[in-house]
């Protein structure tokens, strides 16, 4: 062990929410300080009643010209009724506005799963639990979503 490090305990913490936002935080810091390419910035989106209450949501956030949606949350009675993609679709424009080319995400629903690509999603990746690994069957797949750009658009129709 490096004498450096001897005073330093290492422990696995029962209540990480307790500390998650402040080793974000650090993380972020560190990143804008020595990776300014990365040019990060939350981004969250809800949706609420006439009296305030949370409906629905999204937290996220932009870095190196993508927008990394953490969580998708909309309640239970409102679901299949087009507020989860009025959601996303409000965080796509956000993250085009913050000149963003593409959107990913990940899930281990297949009905979550089945939703995003409808939404034009398309997965990329996949880790799947092999013969005898519990919980037996599980997936989680990663998906993403290339915006269109208008230049793209003007450089295709000037081709043809």
């Amino acid at each position: 062990m490096d004498d450096r490090l001897s005073h330093i305990r290492i422990a696995v913490e029962s209540d990480p929410d307790a500390f998650s936002e402040e080793i974000e935080m650090r993380l972020l810091a560190s990143l804008k300080q020595n990776v300014p390419a990365s040019d990060y910035a939350p981004c969250g989106i809800l949706a609420r009643d006439q009296k305030g209450a949370i409906l629905g949501g999204l937290i996220g956030g932009t870095s190196y010209g993508w927008l990394l949606i953490k969580i998708l949350w909309v309640a239970e009675e409102l679901r299949s009724q087009g507020l989860g993609a009025r959601i996303m679709r409000l965080a796509e424009e956000e993250a085009i506005s913050r000149d963003c080319h593409g959107a990913w995400l990940d899930t281990s629903s297949q009905r979550a799963r089945s939703f995003y690509e409808k939404l034009g999603y398309e997965t990329f990746g996949m880790l799947e639990n092999k013969q005898g690994e519990k919980p037996q069957g599980h997936a989680r797949f990663f998906l993403c979503k290339r915006f269109p750009r208008p230049d793209r658009a003007i450089e295709a129709s000037s081709r043809g």
